[in-house]
C-alpha cells in the first residue's frame, strides 16, 4: 500500500477542500527506518496507527503534548498486535485523548470522506434540498438547485419523494435519503415523485458534481433603503467565489448598506475566511497564528475590498472558528457593527491529513488572534450590540429558516435600525498593505 499522507486545504472543528500537497513517505516524519521496520509496518494497521503518532509528534501545537511522554505513548503503541484496523483505529483515538484537545481527532475512511465532502463545497448527487414535511410525514423537495440534475429533470418545490431506486421512503429519515440519493457522478437514479396530489411517476437523473451553496443573498427593500443581506452557512472550498458573485450582484443594484449573517455558521477553511474579509475591509490586520515554536504569521487586508457599504454582521453562540475571525477582522478594524450574542470561542487551527487506508487525522497546529490582539479560546468575540433572543424566537427561526433575514427576525431588524441611523462602525484608514497570505496558511483548517 502507498505511505503517503495528503495534507488538505482547511475550515470547523468539524470540516475540507482545496489544494492536496503530498508527503513522500515515512521517513520525511523524521524518522529513520530499517527494512525490517518498514516491512513489518507495510500494509499494517500499524502503519496507520504510527503515520499518526509521526504527525502529531511533528505538527501538534503544544510541545508537552499535554504533559504526556508521547515517546512512551509510541513505544505502547507499536508494541501491539493489531488483527482489525478497527482496533487500531481505537489505539489512536484513545492515544490522542491524551492531549485532551477535542480539535486533534481520528476519522475512519467514512468520516473522513464525509468531512472531505462537507469541507470541499462540493457533491455527488442530483442537486435537491429536503425537508420531512410536518404535516404529511413524507419526504418532500423543498428546492431544486440551479443547474443541477433535479432542476434541469423538471424537479419542483413540494414534490414528494414516495421512492428512491424501488425503495419506499416511508418512515425513511432524511440522512438514509441523502444516502441513496448521492453516489458516483455518471450514475443513474429513480425517483418516484408525487406532485399536487396526483397519481405518481418516475424520474431517471443522472448524478453530477454539483457545487453546493453556502452562500444565499436577497435584495431587500426596505422602505427608501436597498439593503444586500447575505447569509453564509460555513466556509468551504468555494464559499470565497459564492460571496464575491453576491457582493458583486449587490452592488451594481445600488444597495445601501449590507447585513452579513454569520449565525450558526461553524467556520470552514481559514483562506476563505481571509479572501472575504479582504473582499470586505480595504486595509488593516485580519488574524495572526501563533505555532507551537511562538513561530508568529499575520496576514492582512491587500487593498481588494468591493465594497466600502455600511455593515452590520450577525453572530450567536454557534458562529465558529472562521465566522469568529472574519467577525473579529471587521469588529477590530471598526468596518462594522456586530449584532447578536457571543460568540463559540474556537481560536485553533487544525491541518488534516489523509492516511495510507484513506482514514484522517485533524491536528491542532496553531492559536490565532484578532487584529488587537485577542485570544478568544473559550470567551468569543463580544458583539457590539448584545441582543438574546426568547426561546420561543429561538424555535422560531430554528424550525422556519426563511424567516431569517426577514422582519419577523429580531437580530435583522435590529441591523436594519443601525444602517437606518448609520450609526455603524466606520473603517479604519490608511493601514498598510500586505503581501499575499504564505502557501502555508493555505494549509490550514479552522
Amino acid at each position: 500500500m502507498k505511505q503517503s499522507t495528503k495534507r488538505y486545504s482547511l475550515l470547523q472543528v468539524a470540516l475540507i477542500g482545496g489544494a492536496i500537497a503530498s508527503t513522500a513517505t515515512l521517513s520525511v516524519f523524521g524518522t529513520v527506518w530499517c527494512r525490517s521496520v518498514r516491512a513489518a509496518l507495510q500494509d499494517s494497521p500499524k502503519q496507520v496507527v504510527d503515520q499518526v503518532w509521526q504527525l502529531v509528534n511533528r505538527e501538534y501545537v503544544d510541545g508537552s503534548f499535554n504533559k504526556k511522554n508521547w515517546q512512551a505513548i509510541r513505544v505502547s503503541l507499536l508494541s501491539k498486535d493489531y488483527t482489525s484496523r478497527e482496533q487500531a483505529y481505537t489505539a489512536i483515538r484513545e492515544a490522542l485523548q491524551q492531549l485532551n484537545d477535542p480539535y486533534t481527532r481520528f476519522m475512519d475512511p467514512k468520516q473522513f470522506e464525509a468531512l472531505t465532502s462537507q469541507t470541499s463545497g462540493e457533491v455527488s448527487g442530483i442537486g435537491i434540498r429536503m425537508e420531512m414535511n410536518e404535516k404529511t410525514k413524507r419526504l418532500t423537495v423543498v428546492e431544486a438547485l440551479e443547474n443541477s440534475p433535479a432542476m434541469k429533470a423538471g424537479v419542483k418545490p413540494g414534490d414528494e419523494i414516495v421512492a428512491i431506486n424501488g425503495k419506499s421512503t416511508h418512515q425513511m429519515k432524511i440522512e438514509d435519503a441523502s444516502k441513496l440519493i448521492r453516489g458516483r457522478a455518471g450514475t443513474i437514479i429513480t425517483l418516484r415523485l408525487q406532485r399536487d396530489g396526483q397519481n405518481a411517476f418516475d424520474l431517471k437523473l443522472t448524478r453530477a458534481t454539483i457545487e453546493v451553496p453556502t452562500v444565499r443573498y436577497a435584495l431587500k427593500q426596505e422602505g427608501n433603503r436597498r439593503i444586500g443581506y447575505i447569509r453564509l452557512r460555513e466556509f468551504s472550498g468555494h464559499a470565497a467565489d459564492q460571496m464575491r458573485r453576491a457582493i458583486r450582484d449587490l452592488n451594481s443594484k445600488q444597495v445601501n448598506g449590507f447585513v452579513l449573517d454569520l449565525r450558526g455558521n461553524p467556520g470552514g477553511l481559514l483562506q476563505a475566511s481571509i479572501e472575504i474579509a479582504r473582499m470586505w475591509l480595504n486595509d488593516g490586520p485580519i488574524v495572526r497564528t501563533v505555532d507551537r515554536k511562538g513561530a508568529s504569521d499575520q496576514t492582512k487586508a491587500n487593498q481588494t475590498a468591493l465594497t466600502n457599504r455600511p455593515l452590520v454582521v450577525l453572530v450567536d453562540n454557534n458562529s465558529a472558528s472562521a465566522s469568529e475571525i472574519l467577525a473579529g477582522a471587521l469588529k477590530d478594524n471598526k468596518r462594522a457593527t456586530v449584532v447578536g450574542t457571543q460568540t463559540f470561542g474556537k481560536a485553533l487551527v487544525q491541518s488534516v491529513h489523509e492516511l495510507a487506508d484513506g482514514s484522517g487525522v485533524a491536528i491542532t497546529i496553531a492559536h490565532y488572534y484578532t487584529p488587537q490582539g485577542t485570544d478568544i479560546s473559550q470567551k468569543g468575540i463580544a458583539p457590539h450590540i448584545k441582543l438574546d433572543l426568547t426561546e420561543e424566537q429561538q424555535r422560531q427561526l430554528a424550525s422556519n429558516p426563511d424567516l431569517l433575514g426577514t422582519q419577523n427576525d429580531p437580530h435583522y431588524t435590529r441591523a436594519l435600525a443601525i444602517l437606518s441611523s448609520n450609526h455603524f462602525a466606520k473603517p479604519l484608514q490608511n493601514q498598510p498593505s500586505q503581501k499575499p497570505i504564505s502557501a502555508r496558511a493555505r494549509d490550514l483548517r479552522l
